[in-house]
C-alpha cells in the first residue's frame, strides 16, 4: 500500500508501569522500546513517513537515536495524535502505540486490504470470559477488545478529532463523526505493555544488553579571592577563597555530571543547564546532579560506579576524601565503595600549581535497567 504515514504514540507518562524508568525507555538489547518498535516498522519499507510523539524534555535525546520525525506530545493521547497529524500529508495514516510492541506483519496486511470499504479499520479480539457491567451480565459475543494499530483516512480523522469529547482510540472518534468502521481479527501476541508484569506476555522482547557504558568528564574552575569557601563533591570547605562560577561552582559534581551524560550519549552539562539561564545562578550543584540522575534513570540507565580525580595544589583534599565519597554515594543512591575519590597535584606546574584553581577528571560506568530481573 502506498501513501500512508505511520504515527507512533510515545508521549505517555507511564504512571502505571511501576518501575524506576518509563516504559518507552526499557531496553530491548541496546535499543529503547520506542526505537525497537519504530525500527521494525521502518524495516517493512511501506511508510512514506514515520512520526513519533514524545514528551517535550525527551525530544532532543530521542533525535540522537535515529532519523525519525519527533513531535511534541500533548496532555492526552488525542492531543498527541492531533499534534502528529499536523505533519501528515498522506491519504492514510496508521496509528499505533509504542506500548504495543509485538505486532505481526499479517495484521498490517489485513488492515491495508480492508481499508478500501471503510474510513477506519481496527484489529479486535473476542472475549472468552463472562462479562459483567454494572451488575448485569453482558452477551460476550457482542463485546470486542480493541487493539492498535488502526488504519484511518487522514481527512476524516482530522475532522473527527476536532471535538470536545476525549476519545480513547481513533475509530471511536470517526464513528461518532459519522464515518464507517471495519474490523479485522487481531493478534493475542499484540499485547499492550501497561504494567511491568505485562512484559511476560510480549515474546518479541529480548532482555537488555549487559554491556557497561563509560563516560568521562573534565572541568576547571578558577579561584575567587572575594569569597570565603568552596564546594567540592557537595562538601562546603572554609578556605578563604571560592570559585568563579555561575552556579555554586562545585567543579567535581560538574565533571561527574558530564561523565554520566557521556555514558548515556546525552550531551553535556552546558546543554542541560546553560550558564546563560538566570535560574541556575548560584544553584546548588547537588540539585543539578539529582536532576540528571532522575533523567538518566527515566531513560533506563543505572549508575554502577564512579571515579573522581581532584587535581589541586590547594586546598588539602586528604581530610575530606571520606566525606566526598559518602556525599556522592548518597546523591547517586549507590554504595560508598562504588565511589572512588583520588587527589593529586601538578607539582606546582601550570595554573593549578600556581594555586589559581582546581581541575577535575571524572569517570562514570552505567548499565541498562534490566526489566527482566527488576534491577
Amino acid at each position: 500500500m502506498k501513501d500512508v504515514t505511520l504515527i507512533l504514540l510515545a508521549a505517555g507518562s507511564s504512571s502505571r508501569f511501576n518501575a524506576p524508568l518509563k516504559k518507552q525507555w526499557i531496553r530491548i538489547k541496546e535499543k529503547p522500546l520506542w526505537q525497537f518498535v519504530a525500527d521494525w516498522f521502518k524495516s517493512l519499507g511501506i511508510f512514506d513517513k514515520i512520526i513519533i510523539t514524545a514528551a517535550e524534555d525527551e525530544i532532543t535525546y530521542m533525535q540522537y537515536h535515529g532519523d525519525y520525525t519527533i513531535v511534541q506530545g500533548g496532555k492526552s493521547r488525542q492531543e498527541s495524535l492531533q499534534n502528529a497529524l499536523l505533519h501528515v500529508k498522506s491519504e492514510f495514516v496508521l496509528v499505533s502505540d509504542i506500548a504495543r510492541a509485538c505486532i505481526e506483519k499479517q495484521t498490517l496486511q489485513k488492515l491495508f486490504e480492508s481499508i478500501r470499504d471503510y474510513d477506519v479499520v481496527i484489529p479486535t479480539l473476542k472475549l472468552s470470559d463472562t462479562v459483567i457491567y454494572e451488575d448485569s451480565t453482558i452477551n460476550r459475543e457482542k463485546v470486542l477488545r480493541v487493539q492498535t494499530p488502526q488504519l484511518s483516512r487522514v481527512d476524516i480523522l482530522k475532522k473527527a478529532l476536532q471535538s470536545d469529547i476525549e476519545y480513547t482510540d481513533e475509530s471511536s472518534a470517526i464513528v461518532a463523526y459519522g464515518g464507517k468502521r471495519g474490523y479485522i481479527e487481531g493478534e493475542i501476541t499484540a499485547h499492550k505493555l501497561t504494567f511491568l508484569e505485562d512484559i511476560a506476555n510480549l515474546p518479541c522482547l529480548e532482555e537488555p544488553s549487559n554491556e557497561i557504558l563509560t563516560g568521562n568528564g573534565f572541568d576547571v574552575h578558577e579561584f575567587d579571592a572575594t569569597k570565603s569557601h568552596i564546594f567540592l563533591c557537595g562538601e562546603k570547605i572554609e578556605c578563604g577563597y571560592g570559585f568563579k562560577a555561575h552556579s555554586d561552582g562545585d567543579v567535581a559534581i560538574h565533571a561527574l555530571i558530564d561523565a554520566i551524560l557521556g555514558a548515556c550519549g546525552m550531551g553535556d552539562i552546558g546543554e542541560l543547564f546553560p550558564d546563560t539561564d538566570n535560574k541556575y545562578a548560584g544553584i546548588d550543584s547537588k540539585k543539578l546532579l539529582q536532576e540528571v540522575l532522575h533523567k538518566v534513570t527515566q531513560f533506563g540507565f543505572m549508575v554502577k560506579n564512579v571515579d573522581i580525580t581532584i587535581i589541586a595544589q590547594q586546598p588539602k583534599i586528604a581530610p575530606h576524601k571520606k566525606d566526598f565519597r559518602f556525599n556522592i554515594a548518597k546523591l547517586l543512591n549507590i554504595e560508598p565503595i562504588k565511589v572512588n575519590i583520588k587527589a593529586t597535584t601538578t607539582e606546582k606546574l601550570g595554573f593549578i600549581g600556581r594555586k589559581e584553581g582546581v581541575g577535575i577528571l571524572a569517570t562514570a560506568n552505567l548499565k541498562y535497567f534490566n526489566w527482566k530481573q527488576g534491577q
